[in-house]
């Protein structure tokens, strides 16, 4: 009775030595969002939920954000190895920071396109970029689409304009009473949040930021300069596992949208899918993104984002494209191809 009592305790002890080994190779990896959890956190929350980063050897714990500049911030202090930030905010980062020691740079684009656009409601008035001129436009000081509005208004040759600041959850309601003429706003964001207070989207003009010759790219993986040194293997796995994740997402959003609700229980679920749908629409899956193949930039049109937001946030220093970016570690070309063909090019 001793003698299997013993066994049954070293089988045991054994198991979860074994267990724990297998985790302690796992690598941590600690991940910062650009926002809340909505819609398009299901892009970084299904491959946890689904175990691809797990199979590809990796421990990540993903967390809510505040802003594209928090997330950029947070990364080059080392309190996360990783994250999800507009590229003009990591931008200006490098050019006011030009001697900080830990600068993120950007290993894969997820958005193509800005999601930036300017929002109406019809009833003012406004149609075009030029009926701005001399409006009230609202939002937060760090909002992406107020800080590139120079490029826009540059490219649309927009007179002056009066900017009213607030906290992101009034950005919507102050539009819909009244108190401003226009606001800027991711535009799956945004759009959503007007619907969701009364109005109709029929009832409001969205200038899409990318319709009216701003070619600025949006939201990119970064990582540390510390995490590329020391585990380069590691940041390859991250991006072929999100890659997988990608992949099913954009095929089901309905059902990738669990792994939003599995963190954030108050969610409206048919809301954050709409709002992923939109996201994947616009700025995963568009014309542009299918041209340059997902996940990856251009040389020239990163250069010329450079001088753009050089200008329009006017930086300490010039933008240094060539520091921005490594596209060293994404994956294959076949894994890359996770972008479906426009529904109408599929047909023929």
């Amino acid at each position: 009775m001793k003698t299997r009592t013993f066994l049954q305790t070293t089988l045991a002890l054994a198991a979860v030595l074994t267990v724990g080994a297998a985790q302690a190779q796992n690598t941590p990896i600690k991940f910062q969002l650009d926002w809340r959890f909505e819609g398009p956190a299901a892009l970084f929350l299904t491959p946890v939920a689904k175990g691809y980063f797990k199979d590809a050897k990796l421990d990540v714990t993903v967390d809510a954000g505040n802003g594209s500049g928090g997330a950029v911030t947070r990364v080059a202090s080392g309190t996360y190895d990783m994250g999800f930030a507009d590229l003009a905010a990591l931008m200006e980062f490098h050019a006011n920071n030009p001697d900080a020691p830990n600068k993120p740079v950007a290993v894969m684009m997820v958005y193509n396109n800005t999601p930036a656009s300017v929002m109406a409601l019809k009833k003012s008035g406004i149609k075009t970029p030029g009926d701005l001129a001399g409006k009230k436009l609202g939002a937060p000081v760090f909002d992406a689409g107020r800080r590139a509005f120079p490029i826009f208004a540059k490219a649309n040759e927009i007179g002056a304009v009066n900017w009213t600041a607030m906290d992101p959850p009034l950005r919507e309601t102050m539009l819909v009473r009244g108190d401003v003429d226009a606001i800027t706003g991711f535009t799956f964001t945004s759009l959503l949040n007007i619907e969701a207070r009364g109005v109709k989207a029929e009832d409001v003009v969205v200038m899409q930021y990318p319709d009216f010759g701003v070619r600025l790219y949006g939201n990119a993986i970064i990582a540390t300069p510390k995490i590329i040194k020391e585990n380069p293997a590691a940041v390859k796995a991250f991006l072929s596992a999100f890659t997988k994740g990608v992949k099913d997402v954009i095929t089901d959003p309905a059902v990738a949208i669990e792994s939003v609700k599995a963190r954030d229980g108050i969610i409206n679920v048919e809301l954050e899918t709409r709002r992923l749908k939109l996201a994947i629409d616009t700025v995963i899956n568009s014309t542009e993104a299918r041209a340059e193949g997902f996940g990856q930039v251009k040389g020239p049109r990163l250069s010329l984002m450079a001088s753009q937001v050089s200008d329009a946030f006017n930086t300490k220093t010039r933008v240094k494209a060539d520091e921005i970016w490594n596209g060293s570690f994404l994956p294959t070309a076949k894994e890359l191809d996770v972008l479906p063909a426009p529904k109408s090019s599929a047909k023929k």
